[in-house]
């Protein structure tokens, strides 16, 4: 069968590239066209547009380049009427895959899978409309979406969780090597502990200052900042003005979080892959506005925290310290009780033992390959 794929950032690329090779366990006589990425290319199928052209994140940006995106979206379209393809998945990347959902149900009848649900019940509940006409199956990787789509008379499939998928299988690589991380970068024997900071500039920029802060006040960590992709050196350079750069390593995460002791994570999936790792850490994001940021998370938002950890506890197992509660003293206050307070500490981590526990087993990719290719045989 033909399939045509769209994922417009970084993280899309890599779950649909993973999807991609389980559906050709599948289908072993499978072909590929996408909006996507390396990973995507390097699985092979034709590459149409790559995602750095295309993510756009935020109201300027996306005003800005209101033109490329009309364009890439009006290419899109055409490409797909002229591939004719058996089966449209689209994953994440909202604003863009919804609309072309609506034009390849409306005006080409093809069915539309839709892999990583959009986050609507965060907020943008209203999208479940677009969904109920243009997308025929929703598989989702958070357990607590079943219910929420539920709530709303939709039904989903609940696959697994592609970083669970992840973190298994570097586990399983590390087994059959010698662990040399420590050696290869110039690390000694004392705790690490790790800052992951956000993947854009303005992320590092407004959060790498106040966590470098922060880890300066404990001496008996060694600290790493695990470097962003696409962000280089002096890109860190700029973002920290006169300070000294700490050491920064890229394309590491889960070696770095394999061996920390503690971690400063801003909000997305490393909340969740340093809970994987059972990495104690503090969820602390800035973002401009303060008291106005809480009072509209409060009122207007429809879920209670910001982090996929607590969201799937349903409780708050990490701190969250975000809008006007982001400042060194709370996120120092913070940390020091993760490393000077066993209890707490075990708690956090039994919290993420719950978690786990409810991600379930590896398997998200070839699940929904079975479940999309099994879909469209019966067709």
């Amino acid at each position: 069968m033909k399939y045509y794929l769209i994922a417009g950032e970084a993280s899309g690329d890599l779950h649909a590239s993973n999807l991609m090779v389980a559906i050709k366990r599948e289908d072993p006589h499978a072909e590929f066209r996408f909006f996507g990425g390396d990973l995507m290319r390097a699985v092979g199928g034709t590459l149409v547009k790559h995602y750095r052209e295309m993510a756009y994140m935020g109201v300027i940006p996306v005003l800005l380049h209101a033109r490329t995106i009309l364009r890439n979206m009006r290419l899109c379209r055409d490409d797909i009427r002229a591939y004719r393809p058996d089966v449209v998945v689209l994953v994440d990347y909202p604003g863009f895959n919804l609309k072309i959902a609506r034009f390849v149900k409306t005006t080409l009848q093809i069915p539309v899978y839709y892999y990583i649900s959009p986050k609507i019940w965060a907020w943008k509940k209203y999208r479940i409309r677009s969904f109920r006409r243009y997308v025929d199956r929703m598989f989702c990787i958070l357990p607590f979406e079943v219910d929420f789509f539920r709530s709303l008379d939709y039904p989903v499939d609940y696959v697994g969780n592609p970083s669970v998928d992840a973190v298994a299988a570097f586990r399983e690589a590390q087994r059959e090597r010698p662990d040399t991380f420590r050696r290869d970068h110039g690390l000694t024997d004392q705790p690490v502990l790790a800052l992951l900071a956000g993947s854009r500039r303005h992320e590092i920029r407004q959060n790498l200052p106040v966590m470098l802060d922060v880890a300066a006040r404990f001496p008996d960590f060694q600290i790493v900042v695990a470097g962003a992709p696409g962000l280089t050196a002096d890109d860190y350079r700029s973002c920290l003005g006169e300070r000294a750069t700490p050491k920064i390593i890229y394309g590491q995460t889960y070696h770095l979080l394999s061996h920390a002791g503690a971690a400063l994570v801003t909000s997305g999936t490393a909340t969740l892959e340093a809970a994987l790792f059972r990495v104690p850490q503090v969820v602390c994001y800035h973002v401009s506005g303060g008291r106005l940021v809480n009072f509209v998370f409060d009122h207007f938002f429809h879920v209670p925290y910001i982090s996929l950890v607590n969201l799937i506890a349903g409780r708050e197992v990490v701190s969250e310290l975000f809008g006007a509660k982001f400042s060194a003293e709370r996120i120092h206050a913070e940390l020091k009780r993760i490393v000077e307070d066993p209890p707490y500490r075990k708690r956090m981590l039994e919290g993420y033992d719950r978690v786990i526990a409810a991600l379930g087993q590896p398997g998200a990719s070839q699940h929904t390959a079975r479940l999309i290719v099994n879909e469209q045989l019966r067709t």
